[in-house]
This record gives structure tokens, sequence and C-alpha cells, in this order.
């Protein structure tokens, strides 16, 4: 039984690194060098993140400084991040770029929240999904007498008091980000 409940930490600690790593990738008002990680550039044949071909710093609290250490791949940078499409607007200076953030408006940060809200049921639906694997796997430990349905009963219940950890760790992510989402 052990080996069931150090999978369904392991699998389900992931799931909620995961959601929390796209999280990130939400823009809010303010300036977050995670909002360019999934970006990639093409660099000498390459597609390679961002942060692997210049340095990205946060220089003001709605601007990021990216300097390539190429100073041929700035264009191949600013192309990568228009087609990302993540509403950011770029200065070219020539050596480096200023990627500025614009204010949010109402609208955009309630579609915004919206959508966190949606990705955090898609994180829970993993969840239970990784729950119903444990409580199968000790099911299928009962069925061949390996433990007794007493023993069934409380993994079961430990396993349901994991994912109801770790929903509620999702919950918390959901609400910080719907209030830094709706915090002018």
């Amino acid at each position: 039984m052990e080996k069931i409940y150090a999978e369904l930490e392991t699998k389900m600690k992931k799931s909620v690194e995961h959601f929390h790593k796209e999280l990130g990738n939400i823009r809010t008002g303010r300036a977050s060098t995670a909002v360019l990680d999934g970006v990639r550039v093409t660099y000498y044949g390459n597609q390679m993140p961002i942060n692997q071909v210049a340095s990205v710093a946060v220089i003001e609290a709605k601007t990021i400084d990216i300097k390539p250490w190429d100073k041929g791949s700035v264009s191949e940078i600013e192309k990568a991040i228009m087609a990302a499409n993540l509403g950011l607007s770029i200065v070219n200076t020539g050596d480096s770029l200023k990627v500025k953030f614009p204010d949010l408006t109402e609208e955009t940060r309630k579609d915004m929240v919206k959508k966190v809200k949606k990705m955090a049921e898609e994180s829970k639906v993993d969840l239970r999904n990784i729950r119903r694997e444990s409580n199968e796997a000790a099911k299928a430990k009962e069925k061949a007498k390996q433990i007794s349905e007493d023993d069934l009963k409380n993994a079961e219940a430990r396993i349901q008091k994991v994912t109801d950890k770790y929903i509620t760790d999702i919950d918390n992510m959901v609400k910080e980000k719907e209030k830094e989402l709706m915090t002018i």
C-alpha cells in the first residue's frame, strides 16, 4: 500500500506544480518573465527558449528588458514574441528589446479569471483521475486478498484525504491569482 500512496503523492504533486507553472504564464498587469517561458525562438535552426539566447530581466513594474547574447537574434526574438500573441508591446532598440505590459481592462481581467478557473477545473479533474487510479490499485490488492476489507476502506479514506489536500492547494492558488488579476 505504501507504494500506492507514494505514487499518489508524486503524481498529484506534479499535477499541482504543472498548474502552478501554467498560472505563471497568465499575464497580469505587472511584468513577469514567466510570461515568456513558453515562447520559442528559432536560433541557428533550433527552437530554443528565450532565456537560453538572451538575458531577460524585469526593469520596471510593466517592462521586461531582453538583451540577446547574439545581437543578430534580436529580430528573431521579436518575431517569436509577436507570434506568441501575448498582447505585449515590443520596442526594438537595435541591440535589445523592451517588452511592455499594457494595462488590463476590467473585461480582460474577468476573462483571465475565467481562464484561470477553467485551468483549475482541468487540474482538479487530473487529481480525481489520479485518485481513481489509486483506488483501483487498492481494490485490486483487496481482490487478490493482499489486504483486508478494512484496509481497503482505510486506504480509500487516506487517498481521499490526500486528494482533498491538493484540491485545496489549487483552490488557494486560484484565489491568489484572482486577487492578483483583479487588483489594479
